[in-house]
Parts: C-alpha cells; sequence; structure tokens
C-alpha cells in the first residue's frame, strides 16, 4: 500500500516590511494597539511587480531543491490562495508549474482560506493513497496586500504576503506516513470573513460603485469566538481518533492569524510554550501560506527533525476549519 510522506518545506517572503510604526501614519492606531490585541509586529509587502505566483515559486523551488526528488518526476501542482494572480483562470498553480518549467502535470487551485495548506494536504494525501499520483507539490501562496482595504485599521494591520510549499511523496513505510488530515465548513458563518463583491454574486456594476467591498473585510470578535471554540474541537477529535496525547506531538503549527487565538487555543489544548510555533509577529496573518512559512521557520533554524510529529491547526473563511498529524519525513 502506498502511503504519502511529508517529505521537504519551502517558503519565502518579500524584501518590504510594513511595521507596525508605518501603519500608524496609514490609519489612526499605534504599535502597542496592534501589538496588545494582535501580537503581531511586521508583515511583509510584495512589489507591485511581484505576483502570488513569483512568491509561490520561491517557495517551491526550495522545498523541491530539498526533497531529493527531481521536478520531472512532480506529477501534481495544488496551490491554496485566496489572492490568485487571475480572477478566474490561469490557475496561480497552472503559472506556477510554468515557470518552474513543468510539463503535463495536474495543476489546480483551491479556495480554502487560511485552512489552504491543510485542505490541500489532504488532496495529496487522497491522490498519492489513492495511487494516482506519486510526487505532489502543494504551495499556499497569498499576496493579501492586493485584497486588503488600507483605510480599514481592523483588517489592514492584520495581512501580510509570502508563500510556503511542500513537497508530499508516496512511500511504503508506515513510519513515514501522514497519520490524518481533517477538515471541514459551514458556510452559514460566510458573512464573517468574506470578501462582499467581484463574483458572479454580486452585480458586477455595484463593482465600480463599492470598489471597497472587493477588500476582504471582517467581523473580527464574533470570528475570534467561533475560531477558539472550532479549532479546540478539531484538534481534540483528530487526537482521540488516532490516540495521540499531547505529549506526542512535538510541534503544534496553527495557522498564524492572532497571537491571542493561538494562546487561547494552546492553553485549552494544555500545550507546553515550547511545543506551539509562532511566527504572527514578524509575518502577519498569510492565509494558506501562514502554517507552511511556520514550518520552515522551525526547519530552518534547525527545531524540526526528522521523525518529528507536527499537528497542524487552521481556521478561515468560508468558514473553514482543518488539523492534521504530520511526522517530518525527509528522504533518507
Amino acid at each position: 500500500m502506498a502511503y504519502a510522506a511529508f517529505r521537504s518545506i519551502g517558503a519565502y517572503v518579500p524584501e518590504k516590511i510594513l511595521t507596525n510604526e508605518d501603519l500608524a501614519k496609514m490609519v489612526d492606531t499605534s504599535d502597542e494597539w496592534i501589538s496588545k490585541r494582535t501580537g503581531i509586529k511586521e508583515r511583509h509587502i510584495a512589489a507591485k511587480d511581484e505576483f502570488t505566483s513569483d512568491l509561490g515559486v520561491k517557495a517551491a523551488q526550495k522545498a523541491l531543491d530539498r526533497s531529493g526528488v527531481a521536478l520531472e518526476d512532480i506529477d501534481m501542482v495544488v496551490c491554496a490562495t485566496i489572492s490568485p494572480d487571475y480572477f478566474c483562470m490561469p490557475s496561480t498553480a497552472t503559472v506556477i508549474s510554468t515557470k518552474l518549467g513543468m510539463k503535463n502535470v495536474t495543476a489546480f487551485d483551491i479556495s480554502a482560506a487560511c485552512t489552504g495548506f491543510v485542505y490541500i494536504l489532504s488532496i495529496a494525501k487522497a491522490f498519492i493513497e489513492s495511487g494516482m499520483k506519486k510526487n505532489v507539490l502543494i504551495v499556499g501562496a497569498e499576496k493579501l496586500s492586493a485584497i486588503t482595504d488600507y483605510s480599514d485599521r481592523g483588517t489592514c494591520i492584520l495581512f501580510g504576503d509570502g508563500a510556503g510549499a511542500a513537497v508530499i511523496s508516496a512511500t511504503e513505510d508506515k513510519s513515514e506516513a501522514i497519520i490524518d488530515v481533517h477538515t471541514g465548513a459551514d458556510g452559514e458563518y460566510a458573512d464573517l470573513l468574506m470578501t462582499p463583491n467581484g463574483g458572479s454574486g454580486s452585480a458586477h456594476d455595484a463593482v465600480d460603485v463599492e470598489a471597497g467591498s472587493c477588500f476582504m473585510q471582517m467581523k473580527g470578535n464574533e470570528t475570534f469566538k467561533v475560531a477558539v471554540r472550532t479549532l479546540t474541537k478539531d484538534v481534540q477529535e483528530i487526537l482521540k481518533e488516532n490516540k495521540v496525547a499531547s505529549d506526542d506531538v512535538k510541534h503544534f503549527i496553527p495557522h498564524q492569524a492572532n497571537y491571542r487565538i493561538i494562546k487561547a487555543v494552546g492553553d485549552a489544548l494544555k500545550m507546553r510554550e515550547e511545543q506551539v510555533v509562532l511566527t504572527v509577529a514578524k509575518y502577519g496573518n498569510t492565509s494558506g501560506a501562514s502554517i507552511p512559512m511556520a514550518i520552515n521557520d522551525i526547519y530552518e533554524s534547525g527545531r524540526l527533525q526528522a521523525g518529528e510529529l507536527m499537528l497542524l491547526d487552521a481556521f478561515g473563511g468560508g468558514l473553514t476549519w482543518g488539523s492534521a498529524l504530520v511526522p517530518f519525513s525527509p528522504k533518507k
């Protein structure tokens, strides 16, 4: 039987940094206010001519170089993004695969907001375990600055740009296998976090009149409450179903949305401080890119070693949520 192994990780962030002090010159806010409520100190912003696919390509190249898998052996590329290069088509995954020099590969995007990376991890796992694919490149890439309203202090303080990528490959060694992935959604809460206009669900003439509604909009307090409750419940379930204790988890890697949410969930799960991976202070919320960027941080700092168990946990617009139990399994 084929199993799916998490072989490698890579990430990229743009050069430009937008600090809290910079934002205080743009909207009515301050470093103290932002830091206290979100834990964010700075976020990276892509250049005007730097697209989501460009970020994804740079992250993907790192993941490929570290994977031990040849470019020509990648047979699928899946990208999670809510800020694609193009509104409908081509998919950002198609653009990324072409820029990497790939030919004749399956390539498509998914839209699951901040849960995107967990969703594409589940897709890669399913394709590999079914025998349909052998080596899948998954990419979470976002240029959220393109859909952020920098006159709205409730959202512009949160979001940044970046990308993360991983190579998932077939293995016959069950000890290397991704243990489990949970995903879920509930559209009844869609209005808590959304971009209201720009699609077929809204009149096209309204886009010109209400350009601001093409930006991300969020009901912060309501989102916070649902996020903490949903994330905690989902993690408790995946641990119980797989008979994994909290102490067995070496790295708890939640979506980096807000320090208060991360702390509340970590406390509810009785995670020790050294188990919880935090990158929100320096990157902000990068949606579908945040989990792979956080994994890359602990990899590049030497904190992530072969065989160590990662617990991924995410919540995003849709509303969507997901969790995964993933051993880090680089090629031996």
